[in-house]
């Protein structure tokens, strides 16, 4: 048995080198494979994109993008879209290889969007429509020859992709089964057969930066000279308003303007002077129809009432939902902001020949998706309208909150900017001063420019002589109980943790490089960054909403009081608890409330507004500072309770309007009932004080112009040197 044995070790030794080599060849192959895939990730377009993202995402950390930048910035964007097509649809690429490649593009296009975000003159050019100039194209080449593609000699220009729905949005579109009916019963759209204009160079202002400039021409004021542009003289009988009707010289007088044949507006009348009624009449002037007007929620059934009222040979629908029961056939379709996103594609290939947006100083902020679904549509609509010129109008009475930049959006809705310039027309009046902005006679005549594009604005003191005074009057009270006593120890405990801070940063390096302003302004907007994202804890929010729950029972005996002596009230607060609160007062002492709150249909919102205005026994509407803010007529009051203050001015001044306008009959009172000894006291004083800018900028006042920040910075402000003043 032993030789037998003998002669097989040399066989099995033989077979366990082999096996031993194989495991470590095995081995060395899964190290070649993880090393080969870690080389193809570093290799090709991404990695490519990535190191440029990265560049120019620095580029943008240290101030304006340089036009360099911008060209790179829009290179990857397009390169982006492309390689995500291409990896979506690849039959070569597996699904892990394409879940990972798909996976890396997200993380470039998450850090365009944070540039874009930090410098929004990038934004345009994250658009699938944006023109891609000749020295993007160059880089584009470029770009794709380094990562290893061929490129031919002769390619032609890539085409502007036409996605109107970003990639987020695309699963939630509806398309309403009327509107395929209408489609299918008009299936294209009206030929443009106008001759394109001729172009005319723009040589003296072609290489300045103009939006910041014009940004500041009304900053700066005009010396008493309200921001509207010329209007023709009415005519002497009124052949627009419907039998029973009949509209004031100041509507007949912008009327006739889009008669003679403009077509972009910023209306900002102030608020109660009509602004609805002349919009519908301007779509039957300027025939634009079929047109689609952008409103908030709680105005889309008073809308579809006025246009009945004022052109009642045409039909208006209002899109709930979905669309499922919309008329796809009428003239006018009516659309709320918060369901816009889910009928962009649609309504973007409708053919409208005219679009409103009604209360627009809601799409001040260009980088919400509310005013990028907005501005979509507008440009569509003027790529389809022949001619280029559809009727386009922005109705607000408030269209500055706190800054001059909120005019960004607006302009640009209305076809005068792209975002980042000033369109050809602007530009061609800019040109035609003779001046740019290294003369100091720049800033009026650009002023003039822009408003000569299309602002109208009146005030009421102006138009509607007839129309009774307003007031504001501030009842202070005092808040003597626990709740109110706990109150004061909250704003000292605020003011404590931000002095704590602040020395911190005073004794460190900051303190050395920074002056005791600069440090102040610092510790003040951490804290504000803070109280935005903490759901708990002591903050600004917190603060005033405490404020506002004290101060209920009081507002609602001072309004309880109204009612008795005087009659109907409207009755203001921002939360739905002081809501809540208040309407249980009434009810305690026998007095029939309406109310008007965010989570009511249209339906339901419209008729609690008739019946506080024609039933004699609803004597209180309790109504929300957001949600009848604006677009809601309650002329049947002239006393105003505002239970609780606002963030802004000009929401007060929404608020008050809903009662001070065409119609009434009485001088109205604004009771502001503000918590002494509190901050709400310094929060009063900051909104009066930004009343200032609209005076200034619009209405050609010289009132001394605020600084640009929020009220909720500047009360942070005045609690940390309160706190300063007293350590």
């Amino acid at each position: 048995m032993a030789q037998p044995e003998l002669q097989q070790a040399p066989a099995r030794a033989q077979q366990n080198k082999q096996q031993s080599s194989a495991q470590h060849n095995g081995q060395q192959g899964g190290k070649s494979a993880k090393q080969a895939a870690k080389q193809a990730n570093n290799e090709g377009l991404i990695p490519l994109l990535a190191r440029a993202v990265r560049e120019v995402e620095a580029s943008a950390q240290r101030g304006k993008a340089t036009p360099m930048n911008r060209t790179k910035f829009h290179v990857i964007a397009l390169l982006m879209r492309e390689e995500r097509a291409r990896a979506k649809t690849d039959p070569s690429l597996s699904d892990a290889d394409r879940a990972e490649t798909l996976k890396r593009l997200d993380g470039i296009a998450s850090i365009l969007a944070k540039t874009a975000a930090r410098d929004t003159s990038l934004i345009t050019l994250l658009e699938p429509e944006a023109p891609v100039n000749e020295a993007a194209r160059k880089l584009r080449r470029k770009l794709l020859e380094t990562a290893g593609h061929e490129v031919p000699e002769d390619e032609p220009t890539p085409a502007p992709v036409e996605a109107v729905v970003p990639p987020e949005l695309a699963e939630r579109q509806v398309l309403p089964p009327a509107v395929i009916a209408r489609q299918r019963s008009n299936p294209f759209l009206a030929p443009d057969l106008t001759p394109a204009p001729p172009k005319r160079p723009v040589v003296r202002l072609s290489n300045w930066e103009l939006l910041g400039p014009l940004l500041k021409s009304f900053e700066q004021g005009a010396g008493g000279k309200v921001a509207s542009m010329p209007l023709p003289e009415a005519p002497p009988i009124d052949r627009l308003a419907p039998k029973g009707h009949e509209l004031m010289r100041h509507q007949a007088r912008f009327l006739e303007c889009v008669a003679e044949g403009h077509r972009s507006f910023l209306l900002a009348d102030e608020p109660g002077l009509g602004k609805t009624a002349q919009s519908v009449i301007a779509a039957s002037v300027a025939n634009a129809y079929p047109l689609l007007v952008v409103v908030p929620n709680v105005v889309k059934m008073n809308w579809a009432r006025e246009v009945q009222n004022w052109t009642p040979q045409r039909r208006a629908t209002v899109i709930q939902g979905d669309g499922q029961n919309l008329d796809a056939f009428a003239d006018v379709f009516i659309v709320n902001y918060e369901i816009l996103d889910r009928h962009l594609s649609w309504i973007s290939n409708m053919g409208f020949r005219g679009m409103v947006v009604d209360e627009a100083h809601m799409i001040k902020n260009v980088q919400s998706q509310r005013s990028r679904n907005v501005l979509t549509i507008a440009d569509r609509i003027r790529k389809n309208t022949p001619g280029g010129k559809p009727l386009m109008m922005a109705l607000t009475g408030t269209p500055l909150i706190n800054d001059v930049d909120d005019f960004r959006a607006i302009w640009r809705f209305l076809g005068w900017t792209d975002g980042t310039k000033p369109t050809a027309e602007l530009m061609h009046r800019l040109e035609d001063t003779g001046l740019t902005p290294a003369d100091s006679a720049f800033y009026p005549a650009a002023r003039e420019a822009v408003i000569d594009m299309g602002i109208v604005r009146r005030k009421k003191i102006d138009v509607a002589a007839d129309l009774p005074a307003k007031r504001v009057v501030d009842l202070p009270v005092e808040l003597d109980d626990d709740f109110g006593r706990s109150i004061r120890e909250a704003e000292d405990e605020l003011g404590r943790k931000m002095y704590e801070r602040y020395q911190r940063a005073l004794n460190g390096r900051l303190g050395a490089e920074m002056s005791t302003e600069a440090l102040i302004r610092m510790v003040a907007h951490q804290e504000l960054d803070e109280s935005g994202n903490s759901k708990t804890g002591t903050n600004v929010f917190t603060m005033v909403r405490n404020i506002g729950k004290a101060k209920a029972s009081l507002a609602a005996d001072y309004a309880a009081q109204l009612a008795r002596s005087v009659g109907k009230v409207v009755f203001f607060a921002k939360h739905i608890d002081v809501m809540d609160a208040a309407e249980a007062a009434f009810a305690e002492r026998g007095l029939r409330t309406i109310s008007v709150r965010g989570d009511q249909t249209s339906e339901s919102r419209q008729a609690q507004i008739d019946a506080f205005n024609n039933d004699p026994e609803v004597s209180i509407a309790v109504c929300s500072l957001t949600a009848a803010g604006v677009g809601v007529n309650m002329q049947a009051s002239s006393n105003v309770v505002l239970a609780e203050l606002s963030w802004t001015d000009a929401e007060q001044t929404q608020a008050i309007d809903r009662v001070h306008r065409i119609g009434q009959a009485e001088p109205v009172t604004a009771w502001r009932i503000i918590a002494a000894h509190t901050i709400d006291s310094k929060i009063a004083e900051l909104i009066d004080g930004k009343a200032g800018l609209a005076a200034r900028a619009l209405d050609g006042s010289d009132a001394e112009l605020t600084a640009g920040d929020s009220v909720q910075l500047e009360a942070l402000i005045h609690l940390l040197k309160r706190a300063i003043a007293s350590s």
